[in-house]
């Protein structure tokens, strides 16, 4: 069953919104530039969205969304490679299909002063999806999993701009799971149970 419509139109919004977010920070980021991004009139962004602020905002609630739902898929599992690969295959998956969300997600470490609280509940997702103690600020563990998602969302990105997502999906994953200190028998299938929105 596909989605409806007006579904597909607001995730466009959202990612390409996401995108220009991150490209330009919040501030330097017009209704008009946003309403361009995605074919749009400004009256037709605010008949989806009332404001710069709700689309934002609602970017931002689409990326935790997404880590919650990685979140539930592998809590089932106990803490050590088996999780962590599961967690960077739909990571992955994600970051394929949103790129604009991924941009957004770096944002505060590549501009930290613009928003950059807006992700800490991610940041305490991600804690959770790795089983990373939220007080340890400096454990190689912790090092290894912000190597590992930097190394997915640069990988992402170029997986996306290059139009070629199925060759670069498992050697995401293989590169993002060698960061975080596993040995691999071999590379991620290319096939992997996506996320069900």
């Amino acid at each position: 069953m596909t989605r409806p419509f007006r579904e597909q139109v607001d995730e466009e919004i959202l990612d390409r919104a996401a995108e220009l977010f991150a490209q330009h920070g919040f501030a330097q980021t017009s209704l008009k530039a946003l309403a361009e991004a995605v074919g749009l009139s400004k009256a037709g962004l605010l008949h989806h969205y009332p404001s710069k602020e709700a689309i934002h905002e609602a970017a931002l609630e689409t990326g935790r969304a997404q880590a919650r739902l990685v979140l539930a898929d592998v809590a089932r599992l106990s803490p050590g490679p088996e999780r962590d690969r599961r967690a960077l295959e739909l990571l992955t998956d994600v970051a394929l299909e949103r790129a604009g969300l991924v941009s957004l997600a770096l944002r505060p470490i590549t501009a930290p002063d613009d928003h950059a609280d807006a992700l800490d509940a991610e940041d305490v997702l991600i804690h959770e999806i790795f089983a990373l103690d939220p007080a340890d600020h400096g454990s190689e563990r912790l090092v290894r999993v912000i190597g590992a998602l930097s190394a997915l969302a640069v990988l992402s990105l170029m997986a996306n701009h290059k139009g070629d997502k199925t060759t670069w999906r498992p050697r995401i994953i293989a590169i993002c799971f060698d960061a975080l200190g596993h040995f691999r028998t071999g590379t991620s299938s290319s096939g992997s149970d996506q996320l069900e929105d």
